[in-house]
């Protein structure tokens, strides 16, 4: 699997957040995610919410890296900003009008699966986005209840990427790190 990588250093100032917004925005063009597609502006919103937490609450400089898993329409986009901070991230829980506190929410809300993990002096969070995933492909069931004939207690439908048991190692996906967050 090719895997194509770049990055982008931060300096500590809010102002670089539409730096890297604006960075990001042409290497996903380079990349062959076209600007007016969802998962550009899902990107974007990503990118834009990881570079102001590590701005905003470290002040310190950060580095934004993009992983794009493979070429063509299927693979997995991986964001990444490292920052020197030893501070855990923690979500928070905003309430009604309070304007932050939801950077990670929507970071949870929205990739595939997000997690952070210690690096040297500070912390590496990252996110991933699967680019069209396969669909589930759903067996039919036949008549005594079982999907699939002569197996007991099949439901019929086979693993998310096409395959039964396919895990991230099958798909090539990234190995994340022991402090990850998966979508359900």
């Amino acid at each position: 699997m090719q895997v194509l990588q770049v990055q982008l250093e931060v300096g500590p100032d809010p102002a670089e957040v539409g730096r890297a917004r604006r960075w990001a925005r042409s290497r996903l063009v380079g990349s062959g995610i076209r600007d007016d597609e969802p998962l550009a502006e899902t990107l974007i919103l990503l990118i834009s919410e990881l570079v102001t937490n590590a701005v905003v609450h470290t002040g310190c400089p950060a580095v934004l890296c993009m992983l794009f898993g493979s070429t063509g329409a299927a693979g997995t986009v991986r964001v990444e900003v490292a920052d020197t901070s030893c501070r855990p991230p923690q979500q928070r829980h905003a309430r009604g009008e309070d304007t932050g506190g939801r950077g990670l929410e929507l970071v949870d809300g929205l990739a595939d699966r997000w997690g952070w993990q210690p690096e040297g002096a500070g912390k590496r969070i990252w996110c991933e986005i699967d680019r069209e995933v396969p669909p589930v492909r759903a067996v039919p069931v036949h008549p005594g209840g079982t999907g699939v004939p002569g197996t007991q207690g099949s439901h019929g439908v086979q693993g998310l990427h096409g395959a039964p048991g396919a895990d991230d190692e099958d798909r090539g996906a990234y190995k994340p790190s022991p402090a990850v967050t998966h979508r359900a």
